[in-house]
């Protein structure tokens, strides 16, 4: 008896809930994100533990560049739902970016736990192109005497080319563009076109010739 008076109690609850997350979402999608913000944190004190709401919460956090909001969501996804993927991955995107944002004292705090979040999101999801991609522009962009490496870098994108031919050679080419070895760079992102990467390898080809080669001859001939 007890417990169907707590579920006729919960009911009207969950049924307001529930249009408050769909106009939310609706919004979300139309890229109304300062409009959906205010609904989804209504449809949340209805029902504080629904992923998506929080997920959507994130997502918009991140995208006003309110780190630490989006860090709270998210973590709070990791420990409801441990076995997810992308949600380490989006933690571990969002604490990168407060690290990218802090002094190098703090940042150097957080780049131990960035990379853990990638490489749990890589775990749990052995298929993880973007953690993947994380990882390789974590490794060639951090000074090598604070973890920086240009090996693990490499291991990272040789198993992007076994998952996606055209994320391997995108991401090898930024490799060798960031250690300015030009010609190879060229060669990746060559690759990447032929492989069917037009609009991102013809951008990063482009962008190579242009700033990196010196040859706007070359750059201005690629449709982008």
């Amino acid at each position: 008896m007890k417990k169907i008076i707590v579920v006729f109690l919960v009911f009207p609850l969950l049924i307001l809930a529930q249009p408050n997350f769909d106009k939310g979402e609706k919004l979300f999608k139309e890229g109304k994100y300062e409009q959906a913000q205010p609904v989804f944190e209504s449809s949340l004190k209805e029902n504080p533990n629904h992923l998506k709401t929080l997920e959507y919460l994130g997502d918009i956090a991140g995208h006003q560049k309110a780190w630490d909001k989006a860090i709270v969501y998210y973590k709070k996804l990791k420990l409801l739902k441990p076995s997810e993927a992308n949600y380490y991955f989006k933690y571990g995107g969002v604490l990168g970016m407060k690290a990218k944002e802090s002094n190098k004292f703090r940042a150097l705090g957080l780049i131990g736990e960035v990379k853990a979040s990638f490489e749990k999101a890589i775990a749990l999801n052995p298929k993880h192109i973007e953690a993947r991609w994380a990882l390789v522009m974590i490794y060639i962009q951090l000074p090598g005497i604070v973890g920086g490496s240009e090996t693990k870098a490499i291991k990272y994108s040789n198993e992007l080319l076994k998952l996606s031919p055209v994320d391997g050679f995108l991401s090898r080419g930024q490799i060798e563009e960031h250690f300015e070895r030009y010609p190879s760079a060229e060669t990746q992102y060559k690759k990447a076109i032929a492989a069917g990467s037009t609009k991102t390898g013809n951008k990063m080809l482009a962008s190579l010739y242009k700033n990196k080669m010196n040859q706007p001859e070359k750059a201005a001939k690629i449709k982008i």
